[in-house]
């Protein structure tokens, strides 16, 4: 996804700034179709793979950032890079500054690469975007790149900044189109370096948060309190959210159940609540937690028009 608002804050920081993503692949590849990273003269952020491929991107960005247009150029994966795949990349390099930043339409960044007017096929994905809200995949087609747009709108507070809710900040934050609240009791309980795109929230009474949280949040539940844990989760369910989860055991989910009906939610309601969070079978460590719930979290984002068909 182009991610519109991280290329504004690099160029607020940085002045000009390129953009360097994968638009097309033949075979073997280090990163998918829209993977992308950000290059200044003093630095960079993001990755397309890594290795020789990138270090290569990067230096030819650094050397285009005085230009002008995009650059799109094939690279073959294999010996002139003294790699072993045996695929092919192509590699879109655009210059962005105050100036020219793009302006998007309908949630899709649509743009000539290497051709002039617009394809019936560019006009068709745009139409979809427009009129169905289904966003494309990334794809480069008859000389355009189109990418839809990271949404800022997919809103996850967590509540808890212990070990497993700094795991999850951790693994959460750099995802594209992520605004996250993260609620404690009290300033110190955070760590001393907040992440980009992350606002903590240290308030004694977090529980009354929940109040101002928009319906259609999402949240992890991960206090150090079980009382804590409830009251929120009883909150929540009274307030409503797009999704919940509960950081717990069988036996505490088992009590949280039994305590929620006694408190007057129905089984089905209760049943909105995601217990235990993550995937079991990776263990309890918190950076192992925080990759189960990442997983599911990603799995759990709004379909582009190729899963949509997929699915069909």
């Amino acid at each position: 996804m182009f991610d519109l608002d991280a290329v504004r804050d690099a160029v607020a920081r940085h002045g000009r700034v390129a953009r360097v993503v994968i638009a097309a692949h033949h075979g073997s590849s280090p990163r998918e179709v829209g993977a992308a990273m950000l290059v200044w003269a003093g630095g960079q952020s993001g990755t397309i793979g890594g290795g020789a491929l990138e270090w290569e991107a990067a230096g030819l960005a650094r050397g285009q950032l005085a230009g002008t247009g995009p650059a799109l150029r094939r690279v073959a994966l294999g010996p002139a890079l003294g790699q072993c795949c045996g695929g092919a990349v192509s590699v879109l390099t655009e210059v962005f500054d105050a100036v020219t930043l793009p302006a998007v339409q309908d949630g899709v960044f649509a743009r000539p690469v290497a051709g002039a007017d617009m394809p019936l096929a560019v006009k068709r994905l745009l139409d979809r975007a427009r009129g169905q809200g289904a966003l494309p995949a990334p794809v480069l087609v008859q000389g355009w790149f189109v990418e839809p747009v990271a949404q800022a709108g997919r809103e996850v507070w967590i509540w808890g900044a212990g070990h497993v809710g700094r795991a999850l900040v951790a693994v959460l934050a750099p995802l594209p189109g992520v605004q996250i609240r993260w609620v404690d009791v009290a300033d110190d309980r955070f760590p001393a370096a907040i992440p980009d795109g992350v606002t903590a929230l240290p308030v004694a009474d977090a529980a009354s948060l929940v109040a101002h949280a928009p319906k259609g949040a999402e949240h992890l539940v991960l206090t150090y309190s079980h009382a804590l844990d409830l009251d929120l989760c009883h909150r929540l369910l009274t307030h409503g959210f797009a999704r919940c989860g509960l950081i717990g055991s069988a036996t505490k989910w088992a009590r949280f159940r039994s305590r929620l009906a006694a408190l007057g939610h129905s089984p089905a309601a209760i049943a909105r609540i995601d217990c235990p969070i993550g995937d079991p079978s990776l263990g309890k460590n918190p950076q192992a937690i925080a990759i189960g719930v990442a997983s599911a979290f990603l799995c759990q984002a709004r379909p582009t028009v190729s899963q949509q068909e997929n699915a069909g």
